[in-house]
């Protein structure tokens, strides 16, 4: 009898632990009212798939070199996401639509392989490429770009005003976006006070990086980074304060009704409280969340650095689209980051959030090779000392937050917590 309640209670184990896991790597798709956009359609995907390919191949006039290497860039890439449609993991999210976010994560991996082929060519290649998509570019030179740190004496209103850009809206919009992806006020200040720092350390290889003083406290961390932070946790409490109950658009009668259902399907299904520390976290969640705060700060750097190496203007489509793409990235990695680092039944790390962190490295890796000249003129003393200072500023905001929440917010409930009170509001929206 002692043999089968071990081995009931370690399969049991063993299923929570697998439960967990894919959760956050193939997130299951609840209460569905539509079965025609669920249910796979895979013979019909397969013909309308060979019919563009019997198309494009027999139908489309020859070209020239370009225009046919192009044709076959995209006719691969297309194929490639709709093996991910019907292949890859949702992910830990299924809104508007699961299938969505498997082609988030075939682009990520597409992303990731374009990366390493540039790893392998030399920095003359990389050019011709993006000279190759972009003629332009052969008329753009780093030192036209933008200079924040000139005339610093000089503040006036007219001063101010002109460095509140789109870049400077889009730096709002950014760190609205952390905010909402993180939910922790102590994790995203030290992310945004060690930015300035990193901005300070690395200004001898990018000159972009040099900022007055007034524009780097002022415009930076309290109206641009400050605002988004605020405004992007007020969202996350009021996702967090509201009561989900989804209705099926079949049970819906009225026709308003079934149109604002439709476009409550790109709203969140639910909105999970976060708990990232908590007075009972062990000392691997602090080397974690460090880490995160480390991880952060590097690829924030890759996209300066990938700008300046390769010569792009900040309003390029190159650089743009790298940032919404990116930013759909770093959406589900954060999700599956954060379970892996919070839930001890999560033993793996989600499969997203593994391709982003090999996506960070190859960046960080592509900077460093094609950017050797500028590598060079790297001072030694500049980067061990924000290695420090970038250590120490996270290890101490970290384990500063865990004291707080142990001694003045004994109230927030604690991971485990918020865990199992998940569990039961899963359970009943199961069972309604």
């Amino acid at each position: 009898m002692t043999d089968k309640v071990k081995t009931k209670t370690a399969s049991t184990d063993v299923r929570t632990r697998l439960d967990s896991f894919f959760t956050i790597n193939e997130k299951p798709v609840d209460d569905i009212s539509l079965g025609i956009f669920y249910n796979p359609h895979t013979i019909t995907l397969l013909a309308v798939s060979i019919a563009l390919l019997v198309y494009f191949a027999f139908v489309r006039d020859t070209q020239s070199l370009e225009d046919n290497i192009w044709a076959g860039i995209q006719i691969c890439v297309f194929f490639f996401l709709v093996i991910s449609s019907l292949a890859f993991p949702n992910g830990p999210f299924t809104r508007p639509h699961p299938v969505l976010w498997r082609l988030v994560f075939g682009l990520s991996v597409l992303y990731l392989l374009v990366c390493i082929f540039l790893l392998f060519q030399n920095l003359e290649t990389v050019k011709s490429i993006m000279y190759w998509f972009d003629p332009n570019l052969r008329n753009f030179h780093i030192d036209m770009d933008k200079e924040y740190g000139v005339n610093c004496s000089d503040i006036t209103v007219e001063r101010i005003w002109s460095h509140m850009d789109v870049f400077a809206v889009g730096h709002f919009l950014g760190w609205l976006f952390k905010a909402i992806l993180i939910r922790h006020m102590g994790i995203l200040w030290a992310i945004s006070c060690m930015w300035e720092i990193t901005e300070i350390a690395f200004a001898h290889l990018l000159p972009n990086f040099i900022e007055c003083w007034w524009d780097a406290i002022i415009l930076d961390v309290i109206v641009c980074n400050g605002l988004g932070i605020w405004c992007g946790l007020k969202i996350c409490r009021m996702l967090e304060m509201r009561e989900y109950r989804w209705v099926g658009i079949r049970d819906i009668h009225s026709t308003t009704g079934k149109i604002k259902r439709a476009v409550l399907q790109f709203t969140p299904e639910s909105w999970t409280s976060v708990r990232w520390l908590d007075p009972k976290c062990s000392y691997m969640r602090i080397i974690a969340l460090v880490q995160l705060v480390i991880f952060w700060q590097t690829s924030e750097l890759n996209t300066f650095f990938l700008k300046h190496v390769f010569e792009l203007p900040s309003n390029h489509p190159f650089v743009i689209g790298r940032l919404l793409l990116i930013g759909s990235f770093v959406a589900p990695s954060v999700r599956q980051y954060y379970s892996y680092v919070t839930d001890t039944t999560c033993k793996r790390v989600g499969t997203q959030c593994w391709v982003y962190g090999c996506i960070m490295v190859a960046e960080a890796l592509l900077c460093i090779k094609h950017g050797r000249l500028l590598f060079e003129r790297t001072q030694a003393l500049n980067i061990i000392i924000w290695l420090c200072i970038m250590f120490i500023v996270s290890t101490g905001c970290v384990i500063g937050c865990v004291k707080y929440h142990k001694y003045f917010d004994k109230d927030v409930p604690t991971s485990s917590s918020i865990k199992s009170t998940n569990k039961i509001e899963e359970s009943q929206k199961k069972e309604d």
